[in-house]
């Protein structure tokens, strides 16, 4: 499975890249027919004095769907595993259905 990982409104370090590709790896243990991720992770601000907002975009391309979650936190890290989870429900749900 290839991973595309994408930064929006900050630098992507190597640490984030390496959390992101360890956790997000795996995917494919649970639907062996997933073609691609896409996986943006950004900063975004709640409004003024609301402080700083990232967020966790997971797009799974699975045969004839598009497999698609997306979560935010004040921490990044913790968007990156909560996306994780729940990007894992979609697929087995779409498992499931098949």
């Amino acid at each position: 499975m290839k991973i595309n990982l994408k930064a929006k409104n900050f630098e992507l370090t190597p640490a984030i890249r390496s959390h992101v590709e360890e956790k997000l790896g795996g995917l494919d243990k649970y639907f062996n027919n997933i073609v691609q991720a896409d996986v943006e992770v950004g900063k975004t601000t709640k409004g003024q004095n609301k402080g700083n907002l990232y967020f966790c975009e997971v797009n799974v391309s699975v045969p004839n769907k598009l497999l698609r979650y997306r979560k935010e936190f004040d921490d990044l890290y913790k968007a990156i595993n909560d996306a994780k989870k729940g990007i894992q429900n979609e697929i087995v749900k779409y498992k499931s259905q098949q």
